[in-house]
């Protein structure tokens, strides 16, 4: 099983690679990073580079896809190659699913026209210009699409496509070995959670970042 997750230069590290961890594990599973052109690409913060082993062209047909988000998807949303290679890499996937602003690229894509889609909270109301519901889920499943809120929901997400792939025992199974059974310092991890001062000053951060 081939499960392609395409990496591009400003992406959010986490993004890719918590679905990664999970997915990896999957019996049978081949997991790749692909880009436009192989090689690494640097992460939104610019410290750290993830590096695709193989380009979109040589990987057209997976059976998984996984887009993951930062601030580098707004130029792909016009970007025709990316555009294109989700849409053919679509029409013959068993599962197509994002995290955070990935959703953003699948439906520029086209493929969100007419499901309910979740995304991160600061941009959740663009995924309307697309044709899509916007929904404030952290996963939401429509059909054979899945798509995640923002960056650590990918782990949730991948999860989720874990048990759909293998089952629900392997899934919780996976979930055990990574340890993944969250326990935050701070019970504010959602925008219905947080304080509004909290809201306003991550709205502050990311506005400068991007």
């Amino acid at each position: 099983m081939d499960i392609a997750i395409p990496i591009f230069d400003r992406l959010t590290a986490l993004d890719a690679v918590g679905p990664y961890e999970v997915l990896s594990r999957l019996p049978g599973a081949s997991v790749h990073f692909v880009a436009e052109q192989p090689g690494p690409k640097r992460t939104d913060n610019g410290m750290l580079a993830l590096s695709a082993d193989r380009s979109l062209q040589e990987l057209p047909h997976p059976e998984v896809i996984v887009v993951p988000g930062g601030y580098g998807t707004r130029p792909l949303m016009r970007d025709q190659t990316m555009l294109g290679w989700l849409r053919t890499a679509h029409e013959g996937s068993q599962w197509t699913t994002s995290v955070c602003t990935g959703s953003l690229l699948l439906a520029a894509a086209g493929i969100l026209e007419g499901l309910e889609a979740t995304t991160h909270w600061l941009v959740l109301d663009t995924l309307r210009e697309y044709g899509a519901t916007p929904v404030s889920e952290r996963v939401v499943q429509q059909g054979k699409v899945i798509t995640a809120a923002g960056v650590s929901a990918g782990i949730d997400m991948a999860l989720t496509l874990a048990a759909r792939i293998a089952g629900d025992e392997l899934a919780q199974a996976i979930q055990l070995a990574i340890e993944y059974d969250p326990d935050p310092p701070f019970h504010g991890g959602s925008v219905d959670k947080a304080p509004p001062e909290i809201v306003e000053l991550a709205r502050h951060r990311s506005t400068a970042l991007g």
